[in-house]
C-alpha cells in the first residue's frame, strides 16, 4: 500500500491508496504528524511513501518520519513525464507539481485546467501535447474574509457563507457578495479565458473549498476534492515503475 502525505501550513492530510484507490484518509494538526503517521504504518502494510509539503519540516520530524518508512519527497527536480515551461520551474511549488502531474495521466492528450481552491487559489494549465505553461496564483477564500477584517477598523470577521443576493443589503451580506460572488466570477471569467483560446477545455476543480464553490460554478467541471493526493499517488507510482 502506498501511504501519501500532503503537508500543509497548518493541517496535514494523510491518505492510504491500494493502487489507485483510497482506503483510509486522516487529516491533523501538522503539531501531531510523527505520531499520527506511526499511528497508520502500524495499521497498514506500507510499502511506499511521498510527501508534499509546503510548510517546512524539522530537519528532526523528517529524520524520525524516515525512521518508520522511507519517504520520497516531492521537488523541483522530480522527474516528471510532461514539459515544464514555467519559466522559474525552481519556484513552482510541489503541490502545483503533483496536481499537473495528476491531470497529465488522468486526461491524456487533453487540455486541462486544474483548479486548486484553498488557502490560495492557485490555476495550473497543461496543454493536450503534454506542456506545462503556467497560470495565476489568488487569495483564497478564507483568506479574503481575513485581509478585510485586518486592513480595515470596522468591518468584521466573517465565516464563508453563500451571499443570498449578489446585491449586499447590509455590511455582512456585502462583504459575503464581494468575496463569494468574487471568487465565483473571477473562476468564471478565467474558465472563460482558456476556453476562447483551448478548444475541448477539461477543468478540474479541487481543494478545501471544492464542496462550497462547485454548487455554485456554472461551468462544466470535474470537483475532485482529493485529486492532489491523487497525484501524489501518481507520482509514486510512476517512480516505483522505473
Amino acid at each position: 500500500m502506498n501511504l501519501i502525505i500532503d503537508v500543509g501550513n497548518t493541517r496535514v492530510k494523510v491518505a492510504v491508496f491500494e493502487e489507485d484507490t483510497i482506503v483510509d484518509f486522516v487529516v491533523f494538526d501538522k503539531i501531531k504528524i510523527v505520531s499520527e503517521i506511526k499511528k497508520i504504518i502500524k495499521k497498514y502494510n506500507i510499502t511506499a511513501a511521498i510527501a508534499s509539503s509546503v510548510a517546512l519540516l524539522s530537519a528532526k520530524k523528517i529524520e524520525k518520519l524516515q525512521s518508520f518508512v522511507e519517504i520520497m519527497f516531492v521537488s523541483s527536480n522530480l522527474e516528471i513525464p510532461f514539459k515544464n515551461l514555467y519559466a522559474t520551474p525552481t519556484t513552482l511549488g510541489v503541490d502545483r507539481i503533483a496536481l499537473v502531474f495528476g491531470a497529465f495521466i488522468k486526461y491524456p492528450k487533453k487540455n486541462v485546467l486544474i483548479i486548486d481552491a484553498g488557502t490560495c487559489i492557485t490555476f495550473d494549465f497543461l496543454t493536450k501535447n503534454g506542456e506545462y505553461l503556467g497560470g495565476a496564483i489568488s487569495p483564497g477564500v478564507e483568506m479574503r474574509y481575513k485581509s478585510l477584517h485586518k486592513f480595515t477598523s470596522k468591518l468584521p470577521l466573517l465565516p464563508i457563507n453563500k451571499p443570498e443576493n449578489f446585491v449586499g443589503n447590509s455590511t455582512k451580506e456585502s462583504i459575503n457578495s464581494g468575496v463569494v460572488n468574487g471568487v465565483i466570477q473571477e473562476i468564471e471569467g478565467v474558465i472563460n479565458q482558456y476556453e476562447k483560446k483551448y478548444l475541448d477545455l477539461t477543468v478540474v476543480l479541487t481543494g478545501g473549498d471544492t464542496n462550497f464553490l462547485s454548487k455554485q460554478l456554472k461551468s462544466s467541471i470535474f470537483a475532485n476534492q482529493n485529486f492532489l493526493l491523487e497525484g501524489l499517488n501518481e507520482i509514486l507510482i510512476f517512480n516505483k515503475s522505473k
